[in-house]
């Protein structure tokens, strides 16, 4: 049986490359279907580091709702001319080539910094709560700022979507 451990880290490589891949491409589309299987990789972690009530929320609003929104704000956008698509092809290699050795380097810090994800993903477990608010509040604040972090990040790429809409 394969280790706990190497699943994780297996998934959490394929998340980030998921998630710059999102990033750093051009069309639209590529960059919702990226935003989207970034998501369900985080789904999956979540209930993996035992936190079904977060993975459930992250599965159903943001790789479901904000990737189906996203897609349908897309198809209301033209398409870029060959010219316009190599130069911002060329743009956004020029402003994030730096990214994947930020990840990286960020990665190692808090690898060699961290406390074990065990004790962060099971600290809740043992106290006895009643309803999914006390647990949300109370026990899950990485939860909870991870999902309020996802949100925003999709309000801002709306905004970016209709705001080059407008120039373009």
């Amino acid at each position: 049986m394969i280790d706990d451990l190497v699943v994780n880290a297996a998934l959490c490589m394929l998340m980030t490359a998921a998630a710059i891949w999102t990033v750093v491409t051009v069309r639209l589309l590529r960059a919702a279907i990226g935003l989207a299987l970034t998501s369900a990789l985080l789904t999956i972690v979540m209930y993996r580091f035992g936190s079904p009530l977060a993975a459930a929320f992250e599965l159903s609003v943001c790789a479901g709702l904000i990737s189906v929104i996203f897609v349908s704000a897309i198809t209301l956008t033209s398409r870029l001319s060959s010219d316009r698509l190599n130069q911002r092809e060329s743009e956004v290699l020029r402003r994030f080539w730096f990214l994947p050795l930020l990840v990286i380097i960020a990665g190692v810090i808090l690898y060699k910094t961290s406390i074990p994800i065990e004790i962060i993903a099971f600290e809740g477990k043992t106290a006895a709560q009643d309803d999914v608010r006390s647990i949300i509040w109370n026990t899950r604040h990485l939860d909870l700022i991870g999902q309020i972090a996802i949100l925003l990040a999709g309000a801002i790429g709306v905004v970016l979507l209709f705001k080059e809409r407008k120039h373009g």
